[in-house]
């Protein structure tokens, strides 16, 4: 499983959903997602500014504002993940 990190800001909407998209989408490997603020590192806030969230795997940039659902299926299959285990979809 790839190492996760968003790079958000506090009271920042769109990355509160993204986190929650993505806890939907990882489901219990989810807890693993590292969050970094940017606003606390100067460099961080130079190289995102307003382009958040931002959502890395492994240092790769996977997606920015929104979670791409699409990409991110990509990926786990790309690591042979079977999509049926490694993807949680809610009920309903």
């Amino acid at each position: 499983m790839p190492e996760w990190r968003v790079y958000s800001r506090a009271g920042c909407c769109l990355c509160e959903q993204m986190l929650e998209e993505l806890a939907q989408v990882l489901g219990p490997a989810a807890a693993h997602v590292q969050v970094v603020d940017i606003s606390s590192d100067p460099q961080l806030e130079l190289k995102y500014g307003s382009r958040i969230p931002v959502l890395m795997a492994d240092e790769e940039l996977l997606c920015a504002y929104r979670l791409d659902r699409q990409r991110l299926q990509c990926l786990l299959e790309s690591i042979d993940l079977d999509p049926n285990q490694a993807l949680h979809r809610p009920q309903g």
